[in-house]
């Protein structure tokens, strides 16, 4: 039982003592100490965190599950990033310090991490993007099927936005004389409506509707209701 009530307990008092140190001046320094043992805590967390991927991944090494392959990949580049970071490999010593090896920034330019980084990680991540643009295109195929209004309405906005983003799509309408009263339809002012109106409502609707999904969530959290976070069932 003290299991569970003790981080209910804890999570409920600090949680709403952070919301009262927003709201009142002579408690609001405990905020910055809250916030000190959370990074505290937090790098426990990924001790943890890096003991559990080992763990996990080595396991399904050694029995040779489906997708081993990948779990030995992650092992591989978890720990020469690890080693790369941490024992600062290839890092020029700081000017300030040029006798201390290690007096660098372990991300400077030339260092190992930096390498690994810029040659290995952003090439990995924009063929992950690049990837992506596919399943988005697939997507945005079966949206578009102008099934009913409603997806015809998505249809032609999108078109119209996709139009005007190119460097022909003014062109289609340059014909018409910017004073006119027919200049609302120029494809400039109609993007200009779609994209700075009524993307700009839709947007807030929800940006509110994800305020008042965070506001539910934290006080089913504060007050004990949600206990998801302890683990189990």
């Amino acid at each position: 039982m003290l299991k569970r009530t003790v981080p209910i307990v804890i999570a409920s008092v600090v949680g709403f003592l952070l919301i009262f140190a927003k709201f009142s001046p002579p408690i609001s320094s405990w905020e910055n100490e809250v916030v000190m043992w959370f990074d505290i805590l937090a790098v426990f967390a990924f001790v943890l965190g890096a003991g559990n991927l080992n763990l996990n991944n080595l396991k399904k090494i050694s029995e040779r599950k489906e997708g081993w392959g990948y779990a030995a990949i992650t092992l591989l580049a978890f720990w020469i990033t690890l080693i790369c970071g941490i024992g600062k490999l290839g890092v020029p010593p700081n000017e300030r310090y040029l006798t201390y090896l290690w007096s660098g920034e372990y991300d400077a330019e030339g260092s190992s991490f930096w390498w690994v980084f810029n040659y290995v990680y952003v090439p990995l991540a924009a063929t992950m993007f690049a990837t992506l643009a596919f399943y988005i295109s697939s997507a945005a195929f079966r949206a578009f099927r102008a099934n009913n209004v409603e997806a015809s309405l998505l249809l032609i906005t999108a078109l119209l936005v996709l139009v005007a983003q190119t460097s022909s799509g003014p062109m289609l309408s340059e014909l018409i004389p910017e004073d006119s009263l027919f200049a609302i339809f120029k494809i400039d002012t109609i993007r200009g409506v779609l994209v700075n109106l009524f993307n700009t409502l839709g947007t807030r609707a929800i940006m509110i509707g994800i305020a008042l999904g965070v506001v539910s969530t934290s006080l089913k959290v504060l007050l004990g209701v949600d206990q998801s976070y302890l683990g189990g069932d």
